[in-house]
């Protein structure tokens, strides 16, 4: 049985009416629908809700760069070893860079990746706020700081690393599994 969650998944039918318009883009844009769309889709309202928030965060123009925030993705998902996010930032983070090894390296020990000071600062920030939150401390901003990130892009950096825990918390507890075209993508 090919499963792509532990819980219930709704059908087209079935799915609240935002919700099947979001797929519909989705498919129009992806070529598919992503699973953690389908997943989460069982509470319609909720969501939503979460896909608002994250699609501002991740997908709009921001402080950061594209590639910023999928680094910060990616490095978070492989600390919390969420598969579901994984794969699915791993491929858009080998979109975004266009370089294929570099991100492959960047998911299993980004410390092992050639990166610039700031990629550095955000992938050593995003791992201490998400292996230990309760040790952050103002010293902390320090380096990014020095590796040129503003207020605006430190704000904007916690945001997207704070969606990423959350996020792979959900998909981790539930089982979500990552569409097989996420594999194959940028590759």
């Amino acid at each position: 049985m090919n499963r792509i969650s532990w819980l219930a998944v709704p059908d087209e039918h079935s799915a609240h009416e935002g919700v099947q318009k979001l797929w519909a883009k989705a498919e129009a844009n992806l070529g598919f629908v992503p699973n953690v769309f389908r997943a989460q889709a069982l509470n319609g309202e909720q969501f939503l809700a979460w896909w608002n928030a994250f699609n501002t965060l991740v997908n709009r123009d921001g402080h950061l760069t594209h590639t910023e925030r999928e680094l910060l993705a990616v490095v978070v998902s492989s600390v919390n070893r969420c598969v579901y996010c994984a794969v699915s930032h791993g491929a858009a983070l080998r979109e975004y860079s266009g370089d294929p090894a570099w991100a492959d390296t960047v998911a299993v020990n980004w410390r092992h990746a050639t990166l610039t000071g700031r990629q550095a600062a955000l992938c050593a920030f995003a791992e201490k706020l998400t292996r230990t939150p309760a040790d952050m401390t103002e010293h902390d901003l320090t380096p990014l700081r020095a590796a040129g990130l503003n207020d605006h892009d430190i704000l904007e950096a916690t945001q997207v690393i704070g969606m990423f825990n959350m996020t792979n918390r959900v998909s981790s507890a539930l089982g979500f599994m990552p569409n097989a075209g996420y594999h194959q993508r940028a590759r």
